[in-house]
């Protein structure tokens, strides 16, 4: 069932998408060349818990973290250690979830360390794109389908693919709610957006082909052809005439 949120809970939402920036925004800062994905982890969680919020992940069925780092190859869902040591020439996807006054915020953004080839700067920049071509013309009434149709457009027209296995999702006071929002598609198909639903759009999209491996720690998602990927994601908001970024 999808839920339409009030004013009163959007303001709600604000307030955890707020954080979930600020979180992403540290992270920005701090990551580089010799930390840990473990580092980044602390970082967060510190960084949440002093702000008066819960890590969204953290014990979300199981999830041992509160953050999720992907590594190059990793599409989504990769657990912060000790041993993933961050390398320069590498792009870091990190995703965070916050719960704030029983409402969610969640967002995720790739980090370029150091120099690195020009199809990894190509395809961070790219994915990036992809989600604001997708929110281009959304408001109430628009169909579903027009975000992925945008967000696969976009992709496939720079060489790259996207992801089938893994889609976006409503959120509020759960981190996954209906719908589902794919990221392909054809335009003009699925439901109605509404005034007052609140999804999290997020592009994965690869350099190669779009198959993915699921690893045996249950959580991680690797590109079967092992070359790089690359995630970005905010919560939005449709309103009347078009719709707000609550974690940008």
């Amino acid at each position: 069932m999808i839920k339409i949120k009030t004013d009163e809970q959007i303001a709600l939402m604000r307030d955890s998408g707020k954080i979930t920036k600020n979180v992403l925004d540290l992270i920005g800062r701090e990551i580089r060349a010799g930390m840990t994905t473990k580092d980044l982890d602390k970082l967060a969680y510190e960084f949440i818990t002093s702000c008066g919020a819960h890590p969204s992940f953290l014990g979300y069925s199981g999830y041992p973290a509160s953050i999720c780092a992907s590594i190059d190859d990793m599409v989504v869902h990769g657990i912060p250690s000790d041993d993933a040591v961050i390398k320069e020439g590498q792009i870091v996807s990190i995703d965070v979830g916050v719960i704030y006054n029983g409402w969610q915020g969640d967002a995720a953004r790739t980090f370029i360390i150091g120099e690195v080839s020009e199809e990894k700067r190509k395809l961070v920049k790219v994915t990036e794109e992809c989600f604001f071509k997708a929110i281009e013309n959304l408001r109430d009434g628009t169909p579903l389908g027009d975000i992925g149709f945008k967000v696969q457009s976009h992709a496939e027209a720079n060489g790259f693919s996207v992801v089938r296995a893994l889609v976006g999702h409503g959120i509020g006071q759960e981190m996954h709610e209906d719908p589902s929002v794919p990221n392909y598609g054809k335009k003009g198909t699925g439901i109605r957006l509404r005034k007052g639903m609140a999804i999290a759009i997020e592009p994965m999209i690869n350099a190669g082909v779009y198959q993915v491996d699921f690893m045996s720690d249950g959580w991680g998602v690797r590109t079967r052809d092992r070359r790089p990927s690359a995630h970005y994601e905010n919560t939005i908001v449709i309103t009347d005439d078009g719709v707000e970024i609550l974690t940008l």
